[in-house]
């Protein structure tokens, strides 16, 4: 079995709504029918039981090895941890070679488990030992080092829920919670709203300390120490017993409390010191330690906090009731568990000793022995909820100490004997104030009920009903995207709305390009989305970016299919033919939002068709009026948009709207008719999202198709009085639509320069040439600078054979060099005539072009 081209489908995709792990999967042989290997199936669940169903979807379809692997993948995962319910194989053309996929949750896990699952599935066809306990681990370990750890994890599962769509920016925690202009960030527990001041301040414990006792917050006395005898003087200053601490530290590092010796004050010093250079020392406030969790303006959660400690059983050493208490399935490494493992460590032996035991020791029953003094979860602690028993004057304390810091997350640490009292009634205060504070011990305590606060922090980051998203339209189709693209993003602009829009000619926001190049992937689409300067996108997705990655996003607010035909590319991925082609584009379709909108060509059955697999409503777009599909939807009183009495008219129900033909210049005054569907699919796509009528007449009205706006896209020069015409169409279908263009416009004599794109179909490239020949009187054939795995004149030869009985077309010249091909045409040119040049170097031919056209009218 071979595996290879594995792809991260990073959004909706071919096969999914969810990521996945795409690869190619050869089965040579008897692989290819495991019914050949009768005992393969017993041995792989001798070595993996829970690998599950192996057999394919489609009962008729024999068993195969990539069968096997698709299940491996699957179930190893699911083993390891990971929620993941989807997986397929798919056979290709091509005999004993499959497509798998398997959804993921984390890409390294994904492609780690199609490794395992290979080695797994080998060992049991050659009969030999896997690990798969070890597998398993492995994956699950990895799992835990690259996910979201639990306070960040919370808050994206309270965006997810209400619809808030999120981008992890880093393999840590800053994620970007939203889209565009809406967005917001986050990181750990900590907001964009946050400054850097209010951060150092929580950092700065003394300073910290001065700015609630301002506050009126009650907080224990103390000052900063310049070294161990200082630190003694200090505690003789404040009165024992005291709390040693670094000046500014997080999850309890260094910190040492109830110290009642000067030994221990000095030992606690040096301890702090190894963290920090400037040290604490305060009066130690008695009772018990509470985290009070304040957003916004809010407190939210409260949990008190217990240090790790074993109770004695009369029994058992210290030592072994640690490890008892660490077996503990909820107990585990770092955040990624409901509690930590207790260490047994120098700070553990030492807090022993002042309680007279040492790791040997055996406790007696009932008997406590504390193995820290701070109570942070990180260290082996626990938390129980307690955010019922808050008194309202303590929750005013933590808000305003949040507040007096300028924190908008806070996690506010309290001493004292109760939060059901106010703290000045029983001798408590505040000790500490901590930005990006943890919140696993308010989502999962030890003991009590957890809270979703999560969900408190997307409250206060978005109001009520706003879902962090932008208006994203995407358009895909064969022909018509780009310009389809443009004139929508143009219209929006009229709007008022900067726009980030994504083409084969590059990324432009808001006016400005940004990227160069053909940029209608997904990489391209997700930059846009992550500008904070963009209010709407209109982003060009082609069939390539949604093989290779999926979508790059996980829905839209409008899809648009401009047409399905015999398009570019056709035979390559497997996409062999129309119909295949129709089921990729027509994911948009299905990603759509419930509240969205599907725009479709009426007249193309294909993507008509589409409209069953949308989740939202559909627009119905089309020359004929009197076209069923768009009779009947007009019937039912859903929009669609027709032209008649050369006119587009745009109906729902009993209200229309009538933009004359005249006064949308890219149509030509209507006689350019793939144009006419083009702005009918940017007016119904401007409709969708809401842009006012006025504003799409402004908008049409000031679209100009020249080589600045649309490069490429149907630009006519006038040259000596002949009319050129320079477009990138090269398929079958868009020289169809140019050839029906150029019949409606007066010319004394046509003319067109053509080349061929080696990577297309021989059959695609002569049918090119066989529409050509039906209409222009002149053909040059010119080889453009890259073949694409043809030899040299192999693509001229297929041109040739195409213009074979040709009806119109009378000479015929060869020319290597695009240039030089354009040349050749232009001089030939007399007033009157109309020279159409299918350009393959875009930029550079529209140069070119002007630099001519300028000369000629000097």
């Amino acid at each position: 079995m071979e595996v290879s081209r594995i792809r991260a489908l990073r959004g909706p995709n071919l096969w999914t709504r969810h990521t996945a792990v795409e690869a190619m999967v050869r089965c040579d042989g008897d692989q290819a029918d495991l019914s050949q290997h009768p005992d393969f199936e017993n041995q792989l669940r001798h070595l993996f039981p829970g690998v599950g169903s192996l057999r394919p979807t489609d009962r008729k379809v024999k068993l195969t090895m990539a069968h096997a692997l698709e299940a491996a993948t699957l179930h190893l995962q699911i083993e390891a941890g990971c929620p993941v319910t989807f997986s397929r194989t798919t056979s290709t053309p091509e005999a004993g070679l499959f497509q798998v996929v398997v959804e993921y949750t984390q890409e390294e896990v994904g492609c780690l488990a199609m490794k395992l699952a290979r080695d797994l599935c080998m060992a049991a066809l050659n009969n030999t030992p896997f690990d798969v306990e070890a597998a398993i681990d492995q994956l699950h370990g990895l799992d835990e080092d690259i996910r979201l750890g639990p306070s960040t994890g919370s808050i994206v599962d309270a965006a997810l829920a209400r619809g808030i769509p999120f981008r992890r920016l880093t393999e840590g925690s800053l994620v970007q919670l939203g889209w565009g202009s809406k967005q917001r960030r986050i990181q750990a527990a900590e907001i964009d709203a946050t400054s850097a001041i209010a951060e150092s301040i929580a950092q700065d414990k003394e300073l910290t300390k001065k700015l609630l006792h301002a506050a009126g917050v009650p907080v224990p006395l103390g000052r900063p120490v310049k070294n161990a005898e200082d630190a003694w003087a200090a505690a003789q200053e404040i009165g024992l017993p005291v709390v040693v601490k670094p000046r500014d530290g997080n999850q309890g590092k260094g910190v040492a409390v109830n110290i009642t010796t000067r030994e221990g004050v000095m030992e606690a010093y040096n301890t702090a010191a190894s963290f920090r250079e400037e040290v604490l020392v305060e009066r130690f406030l008695p009772g018990s330690d509470y985290r009070l969790l304040v957003v916004g303006n809010k407190l939210v959660a409260a949990a008190r906090r217990e240090p790790p400690l074993v109770v004695g059983n009369g029994k058992n050493t210290v030592r072994e009731l640690v490890e008892l208490v660490n077996a503990d399935p909820r107990r585990g490494e770092g955040h990624a568990t409901s509690l930590t493992k207790i260490r047994f460590d120098d700070i553990a032996l030492a807090r022993m000793k002042e309680q007279g035991y040492d790791a040997d020791s055996v406790p007696a029953k009932g008997a406590r022995v504390i193995l820290r003094n701070n109570a942070n979860l990180s260290t082996g602690g626990t938390a129980t909820d307690v955010t019922d028993d808050v008194h309202p004057e303590v929750a005013l304390r933590a808000v305003a100490a949040a507040q007096m810091v300028g924190l908008d997350i806070c996690g506010v640490d309290v001493v004292c004997e109760s939060v059901l009292r106010p703290l000045e009634e029983q001798s408590g205060g505040v000790v500490e104030v901590n930005a990006a504070p943890g919140l696993r011990m308010h989502l999962n305590p030890s003991f009590g009920k957890g809270r979703d606060v999560g969900e408190a922090v997307i409250s206060t980051m978005f109001p009520d009903g706003d879902d962090g998203r932008i208006p994203v339209i995407a358009v895909t189709g064969t022909n018509g995207k780009t310009t389809t693209v443009r004139l929508t993003a143009h219209l929006l602009r009229a709007h008022g709305l900067r726009v980030g829009m994504t083409n084969t000619d590059g990324v432009y926001v808001n006016g400005r390009q940004t990227d160069s190049g053909d940029c209608s992937g997904p990489r391209s689409a997700r930059n846009v989305l992550m500008h904070p300067d963009v209010d709407a996108a209109v982003l060009e997705t082609a069939r390539g970016g949604m093989l290779r990655e999926g979508l790059a996003f996980d829905r839209c607010q409008v899809a648009v299919v401009t047409n399905i035909g015999m398009g570019d590319h056709l035979g390559l991925n497997y996409i062999s033919t129309v119909e295949d082609l129709a089921v990729l584009k027509r994911v948009i379709v299905q990603n759509v939002a419930t509240s969205g909108v599907a725009v479709l060509n009426a007249t193309d059955p294909i993507v008509a068709a589409m409209a069953g697999n949308c989740p939202g409503q559909v627009t119905f777009f089309g020359l004929d009026s009197h076209h069923p599909v768009i009779a009947t939807h007009r019937a039912q009183g859903k929009r669609v948009l027709f032209v008649e009495d050369d006119q587009i008219v745009c109906m729902q129900g009993n209200h229309s709207v009538r933009i004359p033909l005249s006064e949308i210049p890219v149509t030509r005054s209507g006689a350019i008719g793939f144009q006419i569907e083009n702005a009918m699919a940017s007016i119904a796509a401007a409709w969708a999202v809401g842009v006012p009528w006025q504003t799409i007449c402004k908008g049409l009205a000031t679209f100009v198709s020249d080589s600045h706006a649309v490069p490429g896209r149907f630009n006519v020069f006038d040259y000596k009085g002949a009319t050129v015409i320079a477009d990138y169409g090269h398929n079958p279908d868009a020289i169809k639509a140019l050839v029906q263009a150029v019949t409606n416009l007066p010319a004394q004599r046509r003319s067109v320069v053509i080349s061929g794109a080696g990577d297309r179909r021989d059959d695609d490239i002569r049918e090119q040439t066989r529409i050509i020949g039906e209409v222009f009187d002149d053909v040059v054939l010119y080889q453009d600078a890259c073949q694409r795995g043809r030899v040299d004149g192999e693509v001229l030869g297929l041109l040739r054979q195409g213009l074979e009985g040709a009806k119109r077309t009378t000479h015929i010249d060869e020319i290597h060099g695009e240039f030089l091909a354009i040349d050749r045409a232009m001089e030939r040119l007399n007033k009157g005539d109309l020279c159409l040049i299918l350009i393959d170097q875009v930029e550079e031919a529209l140069a070119h072009i002007t630099q001519r056209v300028n000369a000629a009218s000097i």
